[in-house]
């Protein structure tokens, strides 16, 4: 049977078994869309990525992402850790990558340490800031386990938000994030009663924590209870508080994962472009097991 060479790595951290984890197959070609959703099933992670030859010869790869259950046109620690390991394999002699995926072109920018060491990456989201429909505190309160009281709607609701992979983003007290908890029933109560998510309701909750900002991801629906770190999240967050503000540009230093055990820090840009506001999102990654599938 044919073997794959597979790399995992923990992404948006410095520490191995933090940050959040990823499946990488360095080279795919040869591989069904049934044999990736399966091996993405198995591996058992927020995402796994495959990286394919490129259609325009002119960028670095095609990578498709994968989660428990269905391809993802794009998403922010696959980007980030894939482009890791092909720097670690001498694929990114400029220290930059192009890939192209479903939501479009990511640029990835590598960073190394003082020494010329691969450390982390930088990625560009594919798209600027889009909205989609605003959701009442109490849906999402109800979806995150907590008081309606305790979604702050200050400077906005709770919104779908997009830079290539929608995300309902909310506000909420820094006491109701810690003991936040989905409810599947509601989850799926939700999405039901709101056709204009089209079919996806991943919740990024975040409180703000003096010069920091803490933030938890649930997608139980997506067969992701919760999510150590999740850039494709960050990024619109970044992006939407930007447009609350007559600001260029802003970074934002994110803490997600602490509740799970898996501390995760992801350090996001955002700016005003002419297309919109765009977003990036880099952080450090950690090369954990080393191997092969056969399939």
């Amino acid at each position: 049977m044919p073997a794959y060479p597979f790399v995992t790595v923990d992404v948006f951290t410095t520490q191995r078994f933090g940050g959040n984890q990823l499946a990488v197959f360095p080279d795919a070609r040869g591989l069904t869309d049934a044999q990736m959703q399966s091996l993405a099933n198995e591996f058992n992670l927020s995402e796994t990525t495959f990286v394919l030859p490129p259609d325009n010869p002119a960028h670095t790869a095609r990578v498709r992402i994968f989660n428990r259950t269905y391809e993802m046109p794009f998403a922010g620690h696959p980007n980030v850790g894939t482009g890791y390991v092909l720097a670690q394999q001498g694929r990114a002699p400029n220290g930059v990558l192009l890939f192209e995926e479903i939501a479009g072109l990511v640029e990835i920018k590598i960073d190394t340490d003082a020494t010329g060491t691969v450390v982390g990456a930088t990625i560009a989201a594919p798209q600027p800031l889009s909205l989609g429909p605003r959701l009442p505190a109490e849906t999402v309160a109800a979806c995150g386990g907590i008081g309606t009281s305790d979604v702050i709607v200050t400077a906005h609701q709770p919104v779908q938000a997009s830079v290539g992979n929608t995300f309902v983003l909310a506000e909420v007290s820094g006491d109701a994030l810690s003991r936040a908890t989905p409810d599947l029933s509601q989850f799926r109560r939700g999405l039901a009663a709101f056709p204009a998510l089209n079919g996806r309701l991943s919740l990024y909750l975040y409180a703000h924590d003096g010069t920091r900002i803490r933030a938890r991801m649930f997608a139980p629906l997506a067969g992701t209870y919760e999510d150590p770190a999740t850039g494709s999240a960050a990024t619109p967050l970044a992006a939407l508080l930007l447009s609350l503000t007559p600001n260029t540009n802003v970074s934002y230093d994110i803490v997600q994962g602490v509740e799970m055990g898996r501390p995760s820090l992801l350090r996001t840009t955002a700016h005003r472009a002419e297309d919109g506001i765009r977003a990036t999102v880099g952080g450090g990654c950690v090369q954990v097991l080393r191997g092969e599938a056969t399939v």
